[in-house]
């Protein structure tokens, strides 16, 4: 049980907006162990992203409970053990791209240089290099999200957490971004959760989970 990274047993998350109770996740229970290979589905507003946000620990349920066994506290997952790559705008405007993904490392005690040969590497394998210098407001919808994989990845965590991916890609370029997701975490031993629209995406995982309404349907477990 303790090599588990992530275990949630009946956990859920509601919110009261102007008077109206949303429950987002409803009794969620599921299990992540090393090396895994799950990919999310379920229409919009099913309560993907607000269950990624409990498992990495962006957000506490309002009942149940997320723990993290083998990665320890809430408070020590990032930046290191848990790396989220979020489906929306979350690279920081006033740095480039290359100050963008060596963020995490430099965060997490990485020395300048550590950290510049460690993004240099990452940017190639992601194909990046040549937007090593542009700012955020340079960038295409499809290359923010590449550079947010790459930052997410930079730090070789234990668990992935990535929310619609290959969402501002086209067909070619989904396909290719998710190879390389793939290849990187097999080199990294990163576990990978991916939550995605995309029936053809979900494929390519060995375990697929599913969300309707706020309820989390695994298989396998």
């Amino acid at each position: 049980m303790s090599e588990l990274l992530v275990r949630a047993d009946k956990a859920s998350r509601s919110y009261r907006i102007d008077g109206t109770l949303t429950e987002a996740v409803v009794d969620a229970s599921l299990r992540i162990e090393p090396g895994a290979r799950i990919a999310l589905t379920g229409p919009s507003g099913s309560g993907k992203t607000t269950l990624l946000h409990l498992l990495a620990g962006l957000d506490t349920p309002t009942s149940g409970l997320v723990e993290w066994p083998a990665l320890g506290e809430r408070a020590g997952l990032r930046p290191a053990k848990i790396a989220i790559a979020f489906q929306g705008p979350s690279l920081l405007p006033a740095l480039d791209v290359a100050e963008n993904v060596a963020f995490p490392l430099l965060l997490g005690g990485a020395t300048e240089a550590d950290a510049a040969a460690e993004v240099a590497t990452m940017l190639e394998r992601m194909g990046l290099s040549d937007l090593s210098r542009k700012v955020p407001d340079e960038l295409s919808g499809g290359q923010s999200q590449r550079v947010g994989l790459a930052r997410a990845l930079v730090v070789r965590p234990a668990l992935l957490l990535a929310d619609e991916p290959t969402g501002q890609q086209d067909r070619a370029h989904a396909v290719r971004l998710l190879e390389l997701l793939l290849e990187v975490a097999r080199e990294c031993e990163t576990a990978v959760l991916i939550a995605t629209h995309d029936a053809s995406v979900a494929e390519r995982f060995a375990t697929r989970w599913s969300m309707s309404d706020g309820a989390l349907t695994t298989e396998g477990l």
